[in-house]
């Protein structure tokens, strides 16, 4: 049984939601605002959180979550459908991204994948060039310095790691690292790309780990 923190400021929304998760057995905490649930954030393996909360917004919560919690699960409700405000969830941390309205079975069906997807562990470890990285416990260095990574950060490089030269489309990633499609999203794959080359160090123009292949997607590559 996985425990599931729902935020969200409607108590009618609220209690729908709490139903459907309930009645697939997952534990579920709730909040009405995002005071509420920043406590309740390491308590849960994963959130789901409204954008438009009062006070401390969705995105405010998200942003904090990932500077302790940088592997929760986080899925983001909102009522903004433009290109541009999905983006900007998803580059500031969100795993999943949904639209209201929207079914409580889609909700229940997201929840269900990403707990799939974030249970999933490898085992071993890879070592190249001086990036160091632990499947088993889910840890990156770089010339033995720490890299915190964010959940899906963590699994594009581990792709990407676990074969080299080999290049992945962005829809090949999408699937293998999100699990389903974000339509009208062509971005996220980049935005997450980018994201994790800064933190690398990586120089796209003269890529030392992460490649792209212009016109197809991105590779690891294999010699410096």
């Amino acid at each position: 049984m996985s425990t599931v923190l729902l935020v969200d400021d409607d108590p009618a929304l609220l209690e729908v939601l709490l139903a459907y998760l309930e009645g697939e057995g997952h534990a579920v905490l709730t909040a009405g605002n995002g005071l509420e649930a920043l406590p309740l954030l390491a308590k849960a393996d994963l959130a789901v959180l409204d954008w438009m909360l009062p006070g401390l917004s969705g995105l405010e919560v998200l942003e904090q979550a990932r500077q302790t919690l940088p592997q929760l699960p986080v899925l983001l409700l909102t009522a903004r459908g433009e290109e541009d405000d999905r983006v900007r969830g998803l580059d500031a941390g969100a795993d999943d991204y949904v639209v209201k309205p929207f079914s409580p079975r889609e909700i229940v069906a997201r929840v269900r994948a990403l707990l799939r997807r974030s249970g999933n562990r490898g085992q071993g470890a890879l070592e190249v060039r001086g990036l160091a990285l632990d499947l088993e416990r889910r840890t990156v260095t770089l010339e033995g310095q720490a890299i915190s990574l964010a959940r899906l950060e963590f699994e594009l490089l581990s792709t990407l790691m676990q074969h080299p030269g080999l290049v992945w489309t962005r829809e090949r990633l999408l699937e293998r690292v999100w699990g389903t499609d974000y339509p009208g999203v062509d971005r996220v794959v980049d935005v997450h790309m980018n994201t994790l080359r800064r933190k690398l160090g990586d120089d796209a123009s003269e890529p030392r780990y992460l490649e792209t292949v212009r016109g197809v997607g991105y590779r690891f590559r294999e010699e410096a």
